[in-house]
């Protein structure tokens, strides 16, 4: 054999490149190549089933059309499946009827194993959940369950007592875990309340969790959740709780050290009533996912009353990104609402990307980011009723440039037909962005597409395209989608004359 073929790394580098299907074949061909191409084999399982196929087809029969062991397996057989499932790093379990099939003799199966339970998976780093909570899969669910697991997503379909018992002891059997996400489908309220005293307690015996999606487990689940030091990211779905029960209760420590506080959630009222409960809120990133469920004006006003919150309850210093994200429903808004956020000096950026139509001038606008020189990623809706909602010009853009002149992506709907008073030549008056690489204006209005097209080029020297994509713009007819493919058009030829003009 060639002695390129002893180098680890490059039998590594070949199997890589081998697909799945032909990965056994590859391993029998020589001992050299067995390790590395098993290893590679059996490192991700889109599914148990591969855990069955090895083993004889004659252990398993049919009764009442549903597969069942028929007899334990002997020492070999166990030897050969351990030599398979310690090679295991990721197993994903997707409800499915070939997976009820499965699942219920491999459990049994499982359950006679020898040795202990957290042994038959050694190498186990992440497992992904999704399945019913019947017997036979809560018996594999427990056997996947071992210390090594680093990152575990359940999706929760089932109250059976033994599968929310297996669940308990999560903490415990799981102690290294760093990622976690449950979730629960049907998501009703009487289905939390019921899983909630299972699932909230274990998770403050994971020390070393640094990110954890859930749904929202209380106030008693919260002091949990505020014990893991470790913990960076917390995402919660506030869609299934009392708003008037939190009301009730005291005010909680709060989170510190948080890279990341996500809240899902159908009205601003759970939003600001979670805000409420706490004293205090350190936290890089602040992401609000909403649908609204009440009218416009009583939505704005909660919008109005939340920033005043955020501002009282957050570590203004610190807070870098904050993203507010619609998904059903229209709140009319001011720009006064979001002017708490100006307390916020290190801000970097901030998105509201759909479910919010703003009324701002360029008064307001230029108001609204004076204070934050160090924004990176500005985006204000990329659609707003054009009848009936007040924008900023190009006038406004451009003292938007001066005061954050360290942009790099921008989303804006603006009226670029107001262009009195600027000069093609110099447009920005000596102002520009070398550093946008990323526009959009949405169904903003345009008349002259030469002109925009001239201005934006001064402004933004970098600039390749203006991006057309508007996923809010395709709920009605965009008529000016021409007239900006135009502005396009003609940034092209500017940006080839630019490059001819740098080779001379």
């Amino acid at each position: 054999m060639h002695a390129a073929l002893g180098n680890l790394e490059v039998i590594h580098t070949i199997c890589s490149y081998i697909q799945l299907g032909s990965l056994p074949a590859f391993a029998s061909t020589c001992r050299a190549f067995e390790r590395l191409a098993l290893d590679i084999l059996w490192r991700d399982l889109q599914s148990p089933e591969p855990l069955i196929k090895c083993l004889p087809s004659d252990l398993f029969g049919t009764d009442r059309g549903r597969m069942v062991l028929q007899k334990p397996l002997d020492g070999m057989m166990w030897d050969t499946l351990c030599k398979y499932t310690s090679r295991v790093h990721s197993i994903i379990a997707t409800q499915s009827r070939r997976f009820e099939a499965i699942v219920e003799p491999l459990g049994s199966l499982m359950l006679s194993f020898p040795s202990t339970p957290a042994s038959l998976f050694p190498n186990l780093r992440k497992l992904s959940w999704s399945a019913n909570g019947t017997r036979g899969a809560t018996e594999f669910l427990r056997m996947a369950l071992v210390p090594s697991l680093l990152v575990l997503d359940v999706q929760i379909s089932s109250t059976s007592s033994v599968f929310l018992s297996v669940l308990s002891s999560v903490g415990a059997l799981c102690p290294h875990l760093r990622d976690m996400a449950l979730r629960i489908r049907p998501a009703t309220d009487e289905f939390f309340r019921k899983i909630s005293p299972f699932v909230t307690p274990p998770i403050s015996q994971l020390h070393h969790l640094h990110s954890l999606s859930v749904w929202d487990p209380g106030n008693q689940g919260i002091e949990h959740i505020m014990q893991l030091r470790a913990l960076r990211s917390l995402c919660l779905d506030l869609r299934t709780f009392s708003a008037s029960e939190r009301k009730s209760r005291l005010e909680l420590p709060g989170f510190h050290d948080l890279k990341i506080l996500g809240l899902s959630t159908d009205t601003f009222e759970r939003a600001l009533n979670f805000l409420s409960s706490l004293r205090v809120i350190e936290s890089k990133e602040i992401k609000i996912d909403y649908g609204v469920a009440h009218s416009s004006s009583s939505g704005s006003t909660t919008l109005s009353q939340f920033f005043t919150i955020l501002r009282e309850r957050c570590d203004t210093d610190r807070l870098e990104d904050f993203t507010l994200l619609g998904n059903s429903g229209k709140i009319r808004a001011e720009p006064g609402v979001f002017m708490p956020l100006r307390a916020c000096r290190n801000l970097t950026q901030l998105s509201v990307e759909r479910g919010c139509d703003i009324s701002i001038s360029d008064e307001e606008l230029c108001q609204l980011v004076r204070d934050w020189p160090k924004l990176d990623v500005l985006k204000i809706s990329c659609y707003n009723p054009v009848g009936n909602t007040t924008m900023p010009t190009l006038h406004g853009l451009i003292e938007l440039l001066r005061l954050c002149p360290i942009l790099t992506s921008l989303a804006l709907v603006i009226d670029a037909t107001k262009l009195d008073g600027i000069d093609l030549k110099t447009p920005g008056g000596g102002i520009c962005n070398k550093y946008l690489k990323h526009l959009v204006f949405g169904n903003s209005p345009v008349e002259t597409p030469l002109k925009v097209a001239l201005i934006l080029s001064g402004i933004f020297p970098n600039l390749e395209q203006v991006n057309l994509d508007c996923a809010d713009a395709m709920q009605t007819k965009w008529t000016n989608i021409k007239q900006w493919a135009l502005v396009n058009s003609f940034l092209d030829g500017f940006g080839i004359v630019r490059k001819r003009c740098t080779k001379v």
